[in-house]
């Protein structure tokens, strides 16, 4: 492969393009795009596990409330390291203060950075637009601004509407839980302890919610849509939306497991995303993968269900449709910006591979990634990467976080 000025300029054998840095027993290919996460929680591993999705929530609210903007940022930048050293070169991230779009600045990865709304009236972009000037001096072609307006439950569709207005990639959490679909259509269920932060129920479920008030949008990428039944899904085809999909974090909150055959098979844009730390172990996206093939296949009660060509293509092509960059990433094409990774596969029980995208999907990790680059710039290289300050301050972050509030 050649590299010119950040893209890809040529691929092929090395008798074509001549010799050049030479990885044995590697597989290259295009840098991970994970198309859902929380950078900022990046050390919220395990808070809550085992508890109900409403509950779960509430407890990660409360302990958020424990730190400040710049716990938050060591907190991201540690998320945004993390991914690069898992092969990740892009993130869809849905960031509550902003601070994900500096860490990625700072690391250079590649990012879309939602900026959470809540509430039901346009006063919620005013927020809004005071996150963004704070953090426009980390915007760029590389780390652009979207708009996240949270979820059915707790934003208005008036706000929802506002979002759409502003003309900017839109990403909202959607058909998450059974506890979200129990609140939205008839009041009841976890998700009342909660009550007082959440718009009123409407009587229907969010993804009709949202297509009768015309919400609905290409520009706009749903996160998870686990409970989503065949006319909602068909809704969403015709709109033209597209879909996170986050295994992992979907059955480790035991909200169930999404209909990712389904979504495909109606023409939805979807791709993978590892969500934030606080509801997964890691941003590890091999293990998202692995995740994603494993459920579809007991969903579907198939062998074939999920190829692992077709996991490797949803998180890199799939995702970067579903962030609508795919003209720009997602494969190893020439003209396009070098995000790539490397992935060593010595030592692993699949090689010499017979199948390179099963090698790398059941035997990649990201203790095997050599290399993370984005824009043909080395972000990652396994040995060489020193992060000891940044993780000290994310641990001090955590530990800050598993103190008991004042009075307690």
């Amino acid at each position: 492969m050649c590299i010119d000025e950040g893209r890809i300029a040529a691929i092929g054998p090395r008798t074509e393009l001549g010799e050049a840095e030479h990885f044995a027993d590697a597989a290259i290919i295009p840098g991970f795009v994970n198309a859902h996460t929380h950078l900022e929680y990046a050390v919220f591993a395990g808070f809550g596990d085992g508890l109900d999705f409403g509950p779960w929530i509430r407890l990660h609210i409360e302990r958020k409330g424990r730190i400040g903007l710049e716990e938050l940022r060591a907190a991201a930048r540690l998320g945004a390291a993390e991914c690069l050293r898992s092969g990740i070169t892009t993130v869809g991230d849905s960031s509550f203060r902003g601070v994900a779009a500096e860490a990625c600045a700072e690391l250079g990865l590649r990012a879309i950075v939602y900026l959470e709304v809540f509430g039901a009236g346009r006063e919620a972009l005013t927020a809004f637009e005071e996150t963004r000037a704070r953090i426009g001096h980390a915007l760029s072609d590389r780390v652009q601004v979207g708009i996240g307006p949270h979820a059915p439950y707790s934003v208005a569709p008036e706000l929802y509407a506002a979002c759409l207005e502003l003309g900017l990639p839109v990403t909202t959490h959607l058909a998450e839980s059974q506890g979200e679909q129990d609140w939205l259509t008839t009041g009841t269920g976890p998700f009342t302890q909660l009550a007082h932060m959440f718009v009123p129920p409407p009587g229907e479920t969010g993804a009709r919610l949202l297509a009768r008030h015309g919400i609905l949008d290409p520009r706009l990428l749903v996160a998870h849509g686990v409970k989503l039944d065949d006319e909602e899904i068909d809704l969403l085809a015709r709109a033209d939306v597209a879909v996170a999909h986050c295994p992992r974090s979907n059955a480790l909150l035991g909200c169930g497991i999404a209909p990712l055959a389904e979504l495909r098979a109606a023409g939805v844009r979807v791709g993978i995303g590892t969500d934030g730390v606080s509801s997964v172990p890691s941003y590890d996206m091999f293990e998202e993968l692995r995740t994603a093939i494993y459920t579809a296949r007991a969903r579907a009660e198939r062998s074939d269900a999920l190829s692992a060509s077709d996991a490797l293509e949803l998180a890199t092509l799939g995702s970067a449709r579903a962030l609508r960059l795919d003209t720009q990433i997602g494969s190893l094409t020439p003209g396009k910006r070098a995000d790539i990774a490397v992935v060593s596969l010595t030592g692993s029980p699949y090689l010499p591979w017979e199948d390179p995208a099963a090698a790398v999907v059941f035997g990649g990790s990201p203790e095997r990634v050599l290399f993370s680059l984005v824009d043909g710039q080395p972000r990652y290289r396994k040995g060489g990467t020193e992060w000891q300050e940044l993780i000290s301050d994310a641990a001090g972050a955590r530990g800050r976080m598993l103190l008991a509030p004042v009075g307690a």
